[in-house]
């Protein structure tokens, strides 16, 4: 059931559709307009943080904006390989080496025919478990690197995309969902480093079929 209020004013910005308030027992307990306290993020015992200051809850409105390669697949980044695809082969393309990285890498795992994870084909969900496997095993063949977190979240793109990351030995700052504000937070890799770490995760994988881009 949704709350009729016409077109509402998100972040500053006119939406360019009419939206409506999201409305549910869940959503009419949520405090829409107040700064919740941060402290338990600082409570946590994973927590990086000293103090932390949320905005305050933004109204939930719908429907939501669609997401890249919803309305056009021309606009969906993960159906072709690119300058970052660092290795590929038939079903699954691995992509990394944008313009920064903090960690030692940050890569995305996607399959080539777009697809979403309600409706990918069985051969392709059949390829996910042994690919986990053989990029958990490239990016810790990296100097200095002791887990391989992924994640998984797909409110950017609707095709079927995880993460990759990286935790440097002996961080214990970012373990768990830590590990990706650290990213954005430590020095960046130098150019000729980055190379080394990318040639490192593709070569790793064409050992074990595909193909390695690490030029790119």
């Amino acid at each position: 059931m949704l709350a009729t209020s016409g077109a509402v004013e998100c972040n500053g910005a006119m939406d360019d559709y009419q939206t409506e308030a999201a409305d549910s027992a869940y959503h009419r307990l949520l405090p829409i307009g107040e700064r919740v306290s941060g402290q338990p993020l600082v409570d946590d015992w994973l927590s990086c943080f000293e103090e932390v200051t949320l905005r305050p809850l933004a109204p939930m409105l719908l429907p939501e904006k669609p997401r890249a390669g919803e309305l056009d697949r021309s606009e969906c980044g993960h159906c072709r390989l690119s300058k970052h695809t660092i290795w590929a082969d038939d079903l699954w393309h691995v992509n990394a080496g944008w313009d920064r990285m903090g960690l030692p890498y940050v890569g995305g795992l996607a399959p080539n025919a777009h697809c979403r994870l309600d409706d990918a084909p069985l051969e392709v969900l059949a390829a996910l478990g042994p690919l986990m496997q053989r990029l958990s095993v490239a990016v810790k063949s990296i100097p200095g690197v002791a887990r391989t977190h992924f994640s998984r979240w797909g409110d950017g793109s609707e095709h079927f995309h995880l993460w990759a990351l990286a935790r440097p030995a002996g961080m214990m700052q970012g373990r768990g969902a830590m590990l990706a504000f650290w990213d954005d937070l430590l020095p960046d890799l130098p150019a000729d480093l980055m190379a080394e770490h990318l040639r490192i995760v593709a070569e790793s994988l064409a050992a074990d079929g595909g193909t390695a881009f690490p030029h790119r």
